[in-house]
């Protein structure tokens, strides 16, 4: 019998717990304002002696995440540390140097190609793809982008996908982000690398900042993860062997409306692997 456990604050949880592992956009702010009591739960859990990593799929390196997350008013205290898929595709870049790249993304994304032997081309010069995004993620979705995806099949380039969300929260819309061309692109027999979640290598990095902090390695039974997302917070927390409080009122607040009724079938149906708990809004 799959049942669901439902929580209002995260001290029900961390009890023999050594480290967080949170997703940012969702939980901690939305695209246009932080969450308070998300800041504060997360800054009373490392009050008590705990590792806060966050980990984020945001195509651009932890520096300029975390002055993101200065403007929206998010306090250096809340977190040690950050890992994003940004840093994890510039890894890439680097490992690469001289390779002609087609950007695809928006030029917010600029950053993730700081103090890297990166040769922009257009499509048809270049190498491979780097998915930071849409152009404009505020009016167009992954099929205004099919003859470009066509084209790069036909040429065999090779897709880096530095956010493999799907969609995310902005205020109180959902966007299209990197993950929806790169899927596109997989459905239509092209190839592409994936960084960030749910993949393990943003875990395994998050997990040697947390050794770091707290002076060795922690076994994973003693970590929990945080997210808002089935496909990629929750899914990578169970790819990598982690428990997971799950956010309801991010990018699936719809499909949770009566949440509590849902029979057995239904919650496999929706989460596959069930979280350890759900809560509504991250809270102490």
């Amino acid at each position: 019998m799959t049942t669901l456990r439902f929580v209002e604050n995260l001290r029900e949880l961390v009890s023999g717990v050594d480290v967080l592992l949170s997703d940012i956009w969702g939980v901690v702010h939305n695209g246009i304002e932080a969450f308070p009591e998300a800041c504060e739960a997360l800054h009373s859990f490392r009050g008590q002696g705990g590792a806060v990593i966050l980990i984020t799929n945001a195509p651009r390196p932890a520096d300029s995440v975390q002055r993101q997350l200065r403007k929206l008013g998010v306090a250096d205290d809340t977190y040690d540390a950050i890992v994003s898929s940004g840093d994890l595709t510039r890894l890439y870049v680097a490992d690469h140097p001289g390779r002609k790249v087609f950007w695809l993304g928006p030029e917010r994304d600029g950053s993730i190609y700081r103090g890297l032997d990166a040769v922009l081309s257009p499509l048809d010069e270049a190498n491979c793809i780097v998915c930071t995004g849409l152009f404009d993620d505020e009016t167009e979705t992954a099929d205004d982008y099919r003859d470009m995806m066509l084209q790069a099949r036909e040429r065999k380039l090779t897709l880096i996908c530095a956010n493999p969300d799907i969609v995310v929260e902005r205020g109180d819309r959902l966007v299209y982000c990197a993950g929806a061309i790169a899927e596109l692109y997989r459905e239509l027999g092209g190839e592409v690398i994936f960084y960030g979640k749910p993949h393990p290598p943003i875990y395994e990095r998050a997990m040697e900042l947390a050794a770091a902090k707290l002076g060795h390695p922690m076994p994973l039974d003693r970590v929990l993860a945080i997210g808002d997302s089935v496909r990629t917070d929750l899914a990578g927390a169970h790819g990598f062997g982690i428990d997971c409080l799950f956010v309801t009122r991010g990018i699936h607040a719809e499909e949770f409306a009566g949440i509590d009724q849902l029979d057995p079938a239904s919650v496999k149906e929706l989460f596959g692997h069930p979280p350890k708990a759900l809560i509504r809004e991250l809270r102490w």
